[in-house]
């Protein structure tokens, strides 16, 4: 007789939340999910889950439960309230934190998790691939926490990750978090610039584009923001807001351990002037806004 599946609550059903939960559905998970957005608890709904009016609500009796909520703040409150994760679930639950935030506010997590008897073992589980791999189920999954509990939770990631990994202990999927962002933030950078160079050259920019995806400089960044750069559209597929706040963590990752991030500081800096400017509701890609202001040429 087939085992059945873990009973899931999902926490956060946003753009990212939102399709990685119907993935589950489709797979077999029972999920009950909550989000403050009342439209979204309806689309759970109609793609067969069951909608919680509250984060205890949710979580009694899960199995596994799911956080992806957009920063410290929002994981700290749905964690540690009084209706929240830790006050609620079951001993021996498996809480997975998928959201990005500080290595230390996982590690902190982790432990508050063991104390005083509640028995709620904890990964962190931060991604990469946007709201299209999230739509896609082709997310990179990074996982930090006992090996043991990675082996329990991989068939569940497996159902909208292609590549999923253990990292290390606690803390450790947020620092390769961190690592990414960091580089997804400088390689958007050079491609803006590269960009505005090669326009202004008189160089045709779809072919240059193609050329250069086709050798070293080819990266996944290129290819998924290629439309961006060439059409000029920055709807949203990962907000410069966001970005911003990766950024935060990531000079902090680096500050707590003495790496000098020289680039990451460049990049950090220019986010921000991005978000200043008010582009922060904008894709992150829209960085080129800003080398086409410096370069004279912004619309």
């Amino acid at each position: 007789m087939p085992t059945a599946l873990p009973r899931v609550a999902w926490i956060g059903l946003g753009v990212m939340g939102s399709p990685m939960s119907e993935h589950l559905l489709k797979a077999g998970y029972p999920v009950t999910g909550h989000t403050l957005e009342a439209h979204k608890l309806d689309r759970l709904a109609a793609a067969g889950g069951t909608p919680a009016a509250t984060v205890a609500e949710a979580v009694r009796g899960a199995d596994v439960i799911v956080t992806m909520l957009p920063a410290d703040p929002h994981v700290e409150a749905v964690a540690y309230g009084e209706d929240g994760v830790l006050a609620h679930a079951r001993p021996g639950a498996l809480l997975i934190d998928m959201s990005t935030v500080a290595p230390r506010t996982s590690v902190a997590l982790a432990a508050a998790a063991t104390a005083g008897g509640k028995g709620v073992r904890v990964l962190d589980a931060p991604v990469s691939g946007g709201e299209a791999g999230a739509v896609e189920g082709v997310l990179s999954v990074m996982v930090g926490g006992a090996a043991a509990d990675f082996a329990a939770a991989e068939p569940l990631l497996a159902t909208f990750g292609t590549t999923v990994a253990r990292c290390g202990g606690h803390g450790a999927g947020q620092t390769v978090k961190a690592a990414n962002q960091l580089i997804v933030a400088v390689t958007l950078q050079a491609c803006a610039e590269a960009v505005v160079l090669l326009e202004k050259s008189g160089a045709d920019l779809a072919t240059a584009l193609d050329v250069l995806g086709g050798g070293l400089a080819g990266s996944a960044v290129l290819s998924r923001k290629r439309h961006n750069f060439l059409a000029r559209e920055f709807a949203p597929g990962f907000r410069l807001d966001l970005h911003h706040k990766d950024m935060g963590i990531v000079m902090d990752a680096a500050r707590a351990v003495g790496a000098a991030l020289p680039l990451g500081s460049a990049a950090a800096t220019l986010v921000a002037s991005a978000r200043a400017r008010g582009d922060g509701g904008l894709d992150h890609s829209a960085l080129l806004r800003g080398v086409e202001l410096l370069s004279g040429t912004a619309s």
